[in-house]
């Protein structure tokens, strides 16, 4: 039986139909708010890579369990001072940052 797939769109098809193209503010908003997301994503997906608990995590860093957990879950952004703490000192990693223009 052959998949029907007239009403689908790809990811980009669908945020442009309901935030617009990039460049407008909703649009904007929505990418802003996706890579908080996978900030909090990547730490909370390393630290059990790692075997390590939120305390554990905290506790290297010289912070709360709470804020570890509001970063993971994207309730709390992370200043880069301190996700450079949450990399250097809690994973053992190195932060690297780009920009793109």
């Amino acid at each position: 039986m052959k998949a029907n797939h007239k009403n689908s769109m790809t990811l980009e098809e669908f945020k442009e139909k309901n935030y617009g193209k990039r460049g407008t503010k909703e649009r904007d908003e929505l990418e802003a708010g996706y890579e908080a997301f996978k900030i909090g994503a990547l730490i909370h997906d390393t630290r059990i890579e790692l075997g390590m608990t939120q305390e554990q995590l905290a506790e290297k860093v010289g912070t709360s369990k709470s804020y570890i957990s509001k970063i993971e879950n994207n309730l709390k952004e992370a200043r880069i001072s301190t996700l450079q703490k949450i990399i250097e000192l809690g994973f053992g990693g190195q932060l690297e940052l780009t920009i793109r223009i």
